[in-house]
This record gives structure tokens, C-alpha cells and sequence, in this order.
């Protein structure tokens, strides 16, 4: 039994040790991204989920705002029009959309731009998907990088 003991508690603190490990980033997270972070999911039947979309979060519907966030590339290549956007870094991708870590918002940029690992901030109509269909819950449109 102290064997299972000891080996737990080694295990456990292993994790702990990891966790410590993780690297850090700048934090994106701005009051826009915050009301990014309110759309959650409820349940309206067994085994069917369903977004919710906040008054407070529909009220950035079709407006023009200011994201920071890093690039997710959804194609290969060197310049892209179109990728998704989190307040997270690559590293970080499988946490997206949990936590308290908003879900990614699909880009459509106005013009093309280079890839970078670095923190960038895009301007543009900020369009939420509300119909339940599988593209993305959330949009910037006509995006332009902005300093």
C-alpha cells in the first residue's frame, strides 16, 4: 500500500513539475476578447449542444473592431489572406475554445500578409455566426493589420 502511495505522489508531482514548464506568452486578452470568452454551450436535447451568444457579445455583431492575437495558418504557404485568430500561440492550440480561453475567430483579410510566430493586431466587421451550421462561430472580415 506505501508503495501505491509513493508512486502516486511521484506521479502527481511529475505533473506539477511539467506545468511549471510551460512557456509563458504575452497576454492578448483585452475587454473585446473578454466578450469573445462569453459564448458558451447548453444543452436543448440529449447529445444536442447548442452556442449561446450573450446580449453583450451579439451587441459586436457587424461592428468594425480591433483584435490583437496570433496567427493560426490554415493553409501552407508564406502570406496568407485567410487564417484563424487566438489570444494564444501556437504552442498553446489544444487549449483554445476552453478554460477560460476564447474560441479562434476565422480572418478574411483585405490584403495578404507574411506568417509570424509574433503577436499582431487586425482591424475589421466583426461577423458572428449564430445559424448552427459547421463553419466558424466567429468572423473578422475585410481585416487590415493595424500597429
Amino acid at each position: 500500500m506505501m508503495k501505491y502511495l509513493l508512486l502516486t505522489a511521484f506521479f502527481f508531482l511529475g505533473f506539477t513539475r511539467l506545468q511549471a514548464q510551460v512557456k509563458v506568452h504575452k497576454d492578448m486578452r483585452t475587454p473585446t476578447w473578454n466578450l469573445v470568452g462569453l459564448r458558451y454551450d447548453k444543452q436543448v436535447q440529449p447529445l444536442k449542444w447548442v452556442s449561446i451568444f450573450p446580449p453583450e457579445l451579439m451587441a459586436l455583431n457587424n461592428k468594425v473592431i480591433e483584435l490583437p492575437g496570433y496567427i493560426y495558418p490554415t493553409k501552407v504557404g508564406a502570406k496568407f489572406s485567410e487564417f484563424m485568430l487566438s489570444i494564444v500561440p501556437i504552442e498553446s492550440c489544444p487549449f483554445c475554445g476552453s478554460g477560460d480561453i476564447p474560441s479562434m475567430i476565422e480572418v478574411k483579410m483585405a490584403a495578404a500578409i507574411p506568417f509570424t510566430d509574433k503577436p499582431i493586431k487586425l482591424k475589421g466587421k466583426f461577423v458572428i455566426n449564430d445559424s448552427g451550421d459547421d463553419r466558424s462561430e466567429f468572423f473578422l472580415l475585410g481585416a487590415k493589420q493595424v500597429p
